[in-house]
């Protein structure tokens, strides 16, 4: 894997062109935002495999539809490379622990608390959603993205490398390596991206965040994460 960094501020931009190597991916949720990321994972040509909570029959369609495989969820953890968590945060307790050890993890999470109910870690600043995530996986490699962009926005706001104004996201996680290998599956989708730092700067962009699911591009994202406090 091939990328260039430019450091600014504790926040590393990566301009990424690529020679990634194909993955599995395996993702635990199936709703709007497991579909969309799996729908463009297999474009770009990774497998994926989707996953619920009920039965994988009730995802019958969606090989049909976005060309995945589907199963359980203990069968998407054996399948991907990298698990990408997309449930409600309140039922992040339900993610396996231990078939995750060592993996990258990405958690594409956001706290509502008329969905989740209250979490007062969250309510008092104590924490982030992302390392909520990581102290339930204590041996997973936990990387925060995807959560400040819109899934429509996702699917259509992708441009090839070095497009003019290309639209930037963020990033947040504990493992370098990591982190440049879900930059560099970003960057196959069609984004430039900014690494935030350790997870637990990952509330420069949740929800409610000057940043959150604003079109910006590289330039404008870096400096608006740096400006915050």
């Amino acid at each position: 894997m091939i990328y260039l960094t430019l450091v600014r501020n504790h926040t590393t931009c990566y301009l990424l062109n690529t020679g990634v190597k194909y993955m599995k991916i395996g993702i635990i949720g199936a709703g709007v935002v497991g579909r969309a990321i799996g729908k463009l994972a297999t474009r770009v040509g990774h497998q994926v495999m989707l996953s619920n909570s009920r039965d994988p029959k009730s995802l019958f369609s969606l090989p049909y539809a976005i060309g995945c495989q589907v199963g359980s969820v203990d069968e998407a953890v054996a399948f991907g490379d990298i698990v990408i968590v997309a449930i409600p945060l309140f039922a992040y307790r339900s993610v396996p622990v231990a078939s995750l050890a060592g993996k990258i993890v990405i958690d594409v999470n956001n706290y509502y608390p008329d969905r989740d109910g209250r979490i007062a870690e969250l309510d008092e600043q104590l924490t982030t959603t992302s390392e909520l995530l990581a102290h339930h996986l204590p041996s997973a490699r936990v990387v925060k993205a995807f959560n400040a962009i819109t899934m429509t926005d996702l699917e259509t706001d992708g441009l090839p490398a070095n497009a003019i104004d290309r639209r930037a996201l963020p990033i947040a996680g504990d493992d370098e390596e990591s982190k440049a290998t879900v930059a560099a599956l970003l960057d196959e989708f069609g984004f430039d991206v900014v690494d935030t730092g350790p997870l637990s700067e990952g509330w420069r962009f949740e929800r409610g965040r000057p940043t959150y699911c604003v079109r910006l591009n590289i330039k404008e994202l870096t400096a608006m994460l740096t400006d915050i406090v």
